[in-house]
């Protein structure tokens, strides 16, 4: 979603289920494309798996985009929450700037593999959490003392289950490891824009 929306396309539709997706793109019509995986895997018929190396050259305005577990993630805060941002460490100086700039308590709401917890996920919250520097909850320290753990991002990404499953799955994706532990070099800030028919649209 970060690389999508700083390379040009104007809106992210995040759908919870594969059918949903397609559904929505047949709503749309033109200018739209489908990415997403199940299992580190592009869905059959999607014209985009869910690497960011295939997102650096817009193809379309649109990408509805439906994964194992972040868009997920995403539409249960967007059902939830009246303010939703979407994070990772390529935007994390944006991400952290835009919330400390809203001064509200926030909430790290972390996807996970099929409801658990992941150590990559973690280790992106107690990134965010470090460099925010405000009052943490006991989850919250967890994660931030987490990343001392790692010699660095490219190896609790390695080491995590998300990890293991890419490697697994799609070992042509390893580069995709170290290309999304770089740390805030995408100036942007993903946002809720709307919620319909079960699709949180993330714009900029």
């Amino acid at each position: 979603m970060c690389q999508a929306l700083h390379s040009g396309y104007e809106r992210v539709y995040c759908t919870a289920e594969i059918e949903e997706a397609r559904e929505l793109g047949e709503r749309l019509g033109d200018g739209v494309v489908l990415g997403g995986e199940r299992d580190a895997v592009r869905i059959p018929g999607f014209d985009l798996g869910n690497s960011p190396v295939e997102y650096l050259e817009p193809r379309a305005a649109t990408v509805i985009l439906s994964t194992t577990n972040g868009t997920r993630a995403v539409v249960a805060a967007a059902e939830r929450c009246e303010r939703v941002l979407v994070a990772s460490l390529l935007n994390l100086g944006a991400v952290v700037e835009a919330v400390r700039a809203a001064g509200d308590d926030a909430i790290v709401v972390c996807a996970g593999v099929q409801g658990t917890f992941t150590l990559d996920d973690a280790y992106v919250a107690g990134r965010i959490v470090e460099l925010l520097g405000w009052e943490r909850t006991d989850a919250a320290e967890a994660a931030a003392r987490l990343v001392g753990s790692w010699g660095g991002p490219e190896e609790a990404f390695r080491a995590s289950k998300s990890g293991r499953n890419l490697l697994g799955n799609a070992p042509q994706l390893e580069g995709d490891l170290a290309f999304c532990a770089r740390e805030s070099v995408l100036d942007v800030v993903p946002a809720l824009a709307s919620l319909r028919d079960g699709a949180a649209e993330i714009s900029l």
